[in-house]
């Protein structure tokens, strides 16, 4: 019995290098079928509205049936491993039986022993049957652990800084650079102090590093080389919570959440503020007026994603949030982006009010917005190109010059 031990051993194993590498690509050609499905109920009007129908259903049946195709390799490996081991132990009870049979061997033996002996040799079957059942999901198992714990070890933001109550709102960046894992240079040499209430606008064309210059604020991002600090402290000697407590932010791309009007303005933290400081926020920024207009005011459901609302609702909402929470520092990343040209002129008005002492950096295409800005930063390739106020960037005829008349021609 012990003889055939070996070749099964091998069998096995060689049925767990397959059953692990069929299992990896089980859960990636699923995780492809759920991508898939996500993107085309997420963007379903674009779907439709360019009659992508076909397409998407070619997309996914094609992810369907290569994680099809790759679930039948493992019932194809299974099919062919067991019966294999099954015979590798039948092959040696075969032998056992016939030896057994042998008068010269039975000689001292008994019936029942006889009977005995070849029932606990049968019995060896179907452990070692029930083995090679357990091999593919514990294959499996370890397939999907591999990826759970890739997971589980990358490395955490480092929190360990120490917390404040409030900032003054003086930011400077001393040679501030990032580059990306793929060699991509974002920033680089970035030299920029920003006073406590001054109001900062970045320009220029897409790519330019603008965003991730904000992000390197919030410690979304960490610089490869160079230091940020606020208030004379390097913002890693702050902790995550006190510092992002400091920034209100108001993207472009709008975030709401499937909930009613109230949860998604005092949102988190600002869940403590009370009513009047929430509908002051909401009148500042335009949007009191529409709320009230819903079935049930502030505690309307607006839908996934506020889907029951305009874009400039959507908006306006966001502004809400950002006044509420009313920080020192402000991030307006093409704010007033999804607002038509009234409520621009009035949401525009509602910013400059806020902006009065607090450090604001917005980030502007539509330069008709940033005029009044304290002080223009225009980038280029991760640099700064120019420096100054509308009138003196206009008077140099440089970058800016040429991009406020391409606005106005």
């Amino acid at each position: 019995m012990f003889v055939v031990l070996p070749p099964i051993l091998w069998l096995v194993q060689k049925a767990s290098k397959r059953y692990l590498k069929l299992s990896k690509g089980i859960q990636k050609s699923m995780g492809q079928v759920s991508h898939i499905t996500s993107e085309v109920i997420g963007g379903y009007q674009v779907v439709k509205n360019y009659g992508g129908q076909a397409y998407e259903a070619k997309r996914f049946e094609k992810a369907s049936k290569d994680n099809l195709k790759k679930g039948m390799k493992v019932v194809v490996t299974n099919s062919i491993n067991t019966p294999a081991v099954q015979l590798l132990m039948a092959i040696a009870m075969s032998v056992v039986v016939w030896l057994a049979l042998r008068p010269e061997v039975m000689a001292d033996v008994t019936a029942g022993e006889f009977i005995a002996y070849l029932t606990a040799a049968g019995l060896l079957s179907k452990p070692v049957r029930s083995l090679t059942d357990v091999n593919q999901k514990l294959q499996k198992g370890i397939a999907a652990g591999e990826s759970i714990f890739a997971l589980l070890d990358e490395p955490e933001e480092v929190d360990n800084g120490k917390a404040i109550n409030d900032i003054q709102g003086n930011i400077q960046f001393n040679n501030v650079g990032l580059t990306y894992p793929d060699g991509t240079v974002a920033l680089q040499n970035f030299n920029l102090n920003i006073n406590a209430g001054e109001t900062v606008a970045l320009v220029g064309r897409s790519g330019a590093g603008k965003t991730t210059l904000v992000n390197l604020l919030t410690r979304t991002l960490s610089p490869t080389t160079g230091q940020i600090r606020i208030d004379n402290e390097p913002i890693e000697a702050l902790s995550l919570n006190a510092l992002r407590s400091q920034i209100a932010m108001v993207n472009q791309q709008v975030v709401l959440f499937n909930d009613s009007v109230r949860h998604n303005i005092a949102y988190g933290d600002l869940s403590q503020k009370s009513d009047a400081d929430m509908m002051a926020a909401a009148k500042a920024a335009f949007a009191h007026e529409f709320i009230t207009k819903l079935p049930q005011g502030y505690e309307s459901d607006i839908g996934a994603e506020g889907l029951q609302l305009s874009g400039g609702q959507r908006q306006r909402l966001s502004i809400t949030r950002a006044l509420l929470k009313d920080a020192p520092i402000l991030i307006l990343d093409e704010a007033t982006s999804a607002l038509d040209n009234e409520s621009e002129f009035y949401i525009q008005q509602a910013l400059d009010n806020v902006m009065d002492d607090r450090t604001t950096l917005v980030i502007a295409h539509r330069l008709t917005t940033i005029e009044s800005a304290d002080k223009i930063v225009v980038m280029d390739g991760g640099q700064i190109v120019e420096v100054g106020t509308h009138d003196e960037l206009i008077k140099k005829g440089g970058q800016y010059a040429q991009m406020y008349e391409r606005d106005f021609t």
